[in-house]
């Protein structure tokens, strides 16, 4: 088991067909103790009780810092530690550029980029406690290629941010030890997509994939268990492109 006694906090975790919870599911087989953060507190629970009863689940805002650094505490208290934290939550808009307003530009990067940056700067006290610490961060090959297909440029500017900030993290963080890396998922058959691709849409996306398929969340949990576990060491500010070949550079 690559994670054994180790803990991991996922944000963004509680939604049955999410990246965050293929990660949970994933991290927990491999010998890890589990906490899902997540807006409503039902559902992380419920979330963390799926995967197993010493997992925990408590609700977070991850906009909001005071409630970033509250859940951490709790986290702390009731786990003793954490190993890993995984920066998931994030939430997409499919608008053209014209149609963005401010309050959905703050809605996409307080998500995805200040959430980032709020929960990561909650647990690296800790981390630089104990020299020692993985954060993996989640963006999006949107950030990559200038777009996606459900997120508008907003998106793709919050993404590319959290690429920039966990690469500047990264070189902060080496000498305390905490490796800082990011996953760049391709289109994922998630609840965000589903029932939103038509056969037709379907037909012309996997032209541009030479694997030839739609990618799963497990193929990104799969990644992410990778950079957060010692078989990357020797990793950090690393950008893991986890897209089929839909964009090779």
């Amino acid at each position: 088991m690559l994670l054994k006694n180790k803990v991991a906090v996922i944000t963004g975790a509680a939604s049955a067909r999410g990246i965050g919870k293929a990660v949970a599911r994933l991290f927990a087989s491999h010998g890890a103790l589990i906490a899902i953060l997540d807006l409503d507190a039902e559902a992380a629970a419920a979330a963390a009780a799926d995967i197993g009863p010493a997992h925990i689940g408590l609700a977070c805002d991850v906009t909001d810092k005071a409630a970033c650094q509250k859940a951490a505490q709790e986290v702390l208290q009731r786990l003793g530690h954490v190993d890993i934290l995984v920066n998931n939550a994030g939430i997409t808009q499919p608008l053209k550029i014209m149609e963005i307003e401010a309050a959905n530009y703050e809605a996409v990067t307080d998500v995805s980029l200040r959430g980032t940056l709020y929960m990561s700067q909650a647990f690296i006290p800790h981390m630089r406690g104990r020299h020692s610490g993985s954060i993996v961060c989640l963006s999006s090959v949107s950030a990559q290629r200038g777009g996606g297909i459900f997120g508008g440029p907003h998106y793709s500017a919050a993404k590319a941010g959290v690429l920039g900030l966990a690469r500047a993290m990264a070189r902060e963080l080496g000498p305390d030890n905490i490796r800082v890396n990011s996953l760049t998922p391709g289109l994922i058959q998630t609840d965000i997509t589903a029932g939103k691709l038509t056969d037709q849409m379907k037909i012309d996306i996997l032209k541009g994939i030479p694997l030839n398929r739609l990618g799963d969340a497990a193929d990104v949990a799969n990644s992410c268990l990778f950079l957060a576990s010692d078989l990357s060491s020797y990793l950090t500010g690393v950008t893991l492109d986890v897209n089929g070949g839909m964009l090779i550079h």
